[in-house]
């Protein structure tokens, strides 16, 4: 995707906000694309196995136009989205306007607008953690996060067809195993998650697919697929924050 694309480049230089084109140029497409991800709710049920939110407080964080937060307000105690593009926080707080236990705030990653030990579970999708240069991100989280609170990364998994291959085709230096590597050094457990991409439209499968990829990847992305779906894995990043003094 775009934005991973730009955020893994970023990791060679810092910035403050890293665009993601597609939801950024594109948030009505982006909607069609989030309601075909994960049609039978596989990252759900890996996120709830691991850290299940029900009566705790919650922060996504690049949490976009909103889309997962009343998922996650349907059980738990307060929600947080946190989004550093301000248009998306205007649609994000529009989305959840009905919802008494959801705020929206503006922040990015690595400076969140949260106080100290605030947060039971900090939920990143696709956004901002992608490996080597997200250390100010991973500070932040596990600041807001009370003893024995949960960081929950969830990343595409570039290494899987048919979505991997894709992927690289745009970001050629991007290296699966590197960043796999980086989670694992910092203390991550990992888990696959294998889900379904299903459209209604094949007029939306395309759509979506070339607002992921540079155009020639996003040609031979349609040319692969044939009819309404295809598989997209992904890699689930758990990381708990103790509950007392570490001993070394």
């Amino acid at each position: 995707m775009r934005g991973l694309v730009r955020a893994a480049l970023s990791a060679v230089r810092p910035v403050d906000v890293v665009p993601s084109p597609n939801i950024w140029h594109w948030p009505d497409t982006y909607e069609v694309e989030n309601h075909a991800q994960d049609v039978d709710g596989a990252i759900w049920r890996a996120l709830r196995a691991a850290c299940d939110w029900a009566g705790r407080d919650v922060v996504d964080v690049g949490c976009g136009d909103g889309f997962h937060l009343p998922v996650f307000a349907a059980t738990a105690r307060h929600v947080t989205g946190v989004e550093p593009h301000h248009p998306l926080v205007r649609r994000a707080r529009q989305r959840v306007s009905d919802l008494a236990n959801v705020r929206v705030l503006a922040g990015p990653a690595q400076r969140l607008p949260l106080p100290d030990s605030s947060a039971d579970l900090v939920h990143a999708r696709t956004a901002y953690f992608f490996g080597p240069g997200c250390e100010p991100g991973l500070a932040e989280a596990e600041r807001v996060l009370r003893p024995g609170g949960t960081l929950a990364i969830v990343d595409l998994d570039a290494a899987a067809p048919p979505y991997g291959p894709w992927l690289r085709a745009d970001l050629p230096q991007y290296d699966p195993d590197e960043v796999e590597g980086f989670f694992a050094d910092n203390g991550f457990s990992l888990t696959r998650v294998t889900t379904l991409w299903r459209f209604e439209r094949r007029a939306d499968l395309e759509a979506v697919l070339r607002i992921e990829f540079s155009a020639p990847v996003a040609e031979r992305a349609i040319a692969e697929i044939t009819g309404l779906s295809f598989p997209v894995s992904y890699r689930l990043h758990v990381r708990r924050k103790p509950t007392g003094l570490i001993l070394l």
